[in-house]
């Protein structure tokens, strides 16, 4: 199988992988414990520490390990909420469900939000955000990439109106994080969610990097493991392999963004000799370098996931409700039709990935859809 969902999530590093099992096997303490064993497990969870926030351009205290990115984006939000009481949150339409559905949430419990659009090429408006803002807004939170289209957003000039008005900002940067440059070196960025999965680390560990001085309350009650934010005994090994990945990505991401990009628009002009008619969706440019968002027009995109199953892996952003499919709510917010949502697909690639692989892949891509034409399907 050809790999291109690096998006839903990506193999794990052989370097990462190595330090996750030297971890299983070292690191048999309890990192509470006061014992050696304890100790040397919670020297290898504060050298992972400093390894996410060295990568990240942060201090090291400032990084809360969870068990991934939903998590992080639940306790950057509610967390935020439940240390106010009440207020106003701004998101926008696209953000992914873990941002989104829990927004819905706080509405239930008597907060208000604003979801703000986005334009046709997927991105939300610097003004359209400040317009709505209250005095009793507390939290804004946009995602930097859209994880179905790829396409970023302006979250440092985003960051810069918040700052000047006091407000906190939180940035789901689970897609963009080892995909490409990010650092909070010069951004008045807040709250960040970064999860390992998404950059070929472990699946079942993340973290949300929290400015000092930010208000945030528990979603979890116990023990005071990290500062009392995250109880729980801490995933050693995968907290290890998150620091792993955050190390391989900051010595490989220049030639992992170049890599990325070459592959991923080889991949788009590949597709457009074997189906012209095919439409990119979302901005041209400023999106990911490994993703890409297609519409193909007359084929089901469920049918063309189910043709190439053995032989490609590729995305559709529909989801299916008791033989219903739903267009994907990200391209409708853009402007697309019912139809053209559903005729769309995402592929994106990843590192390991080579240019006989991307031509290999549309070439069966584009058998899929000729034989899908014609079948009427």
């Amino acid at each position: 199988m050809i790999y291109l969902d690096s998006n839903a999530t990506t193999p794990v590093d052989p370097e990462v992988s190595d330090a996750v099992f030297a971890s299983l096997r070292r690191d048999l303490g309890n990192p509470s414990s006061s014992h050696l064993a304890g100790q040397k497990a919670r020297e290898t969870i504060e050298n992972a520490r400093r390894e996410v926030a060295d990568f990240l351009g942060c201090g090291s205290e400032e990084i809360c390990f969870t068990s991934g990115g939903t998590e992080a984006n639940n306790l950057a939000l509610i967390g935020s909420a439940l240390s106010r009481g009440k207020g106003h949150i701004i998101t926008s339409v696209i953000e992914h469900p873990s941002v989104y559905n829990t927004c819905r949430h706080l509405e239930s419990l008597g907060f208000e939000v604003t979801y703000t659009p986005v334009d046709r090429d997927g991105i939300v408006s610097v003004e359209g955000i400040e317009r709505a803002v209250r005095e009793d807004t507390f939290l804004v939170s946009v995602m930097h990439a859209n994880n179905e289209t790829g396409v970023l957003q302006p979250v440092e000039e985003i960051a810069a109106v918040m700052k000047s008005k006091g407000i906190a900002f939180h940035v789901d940067a689970a897609q963009s994080v080892g995909k490409m440059q990010c650092s909070l070196t010069d951004a008045a960025i807040d709250l960040m969610t970064i999860v390992a999965h998404k950059f070929y680390g472990p699946k079942g560990v993340g973290a949300l990097y929290i400015r000092s001085g930010s208000l945030l309350k528990p979603l979890l009650f116990g023990g005071g493991h990290e500062k009392g934010l995250r109880p729980g005994t801490e995933n050693v090994a995968g907290i290890v392999g998150l620091g792993k990945a955050c190390q391989i990505a900051k010595r490989d991401i220049r030639l992992r963004v170049s890599h990325t990009l070459r592959l991923r628009e080889l991949l788009f002009e590949s597709l457009k000799a074997l189906v012209p008619d095919i439409r990119l969706n979302g901005h041209k440019s400023r999106r990911l370098p490994n993703t890409l968002n297609v519409e193909i027009p007359g084929v089901a995109s469920h049918l063309l996931a189910e043709r190439l199953s053995q032989d490609v892996a590729i995305s559709t952003g529909a989801a299916c409700h008791s033989g219903e499919r739903t267009p994907s709510p990200i391209l409708l917010a853009m402007g697309l039709s019912g139809e053209e949502a559903l005729s769309s697909i995402r592929l994106s690639v990843g590192k390991d990935n080579t240019e006989d692989e991307i031509r290999g892949a549309a070439s069966v891509i584009g058998a899929a859809v000729t034989a899908l034409r014609q079948s009427g399907s």
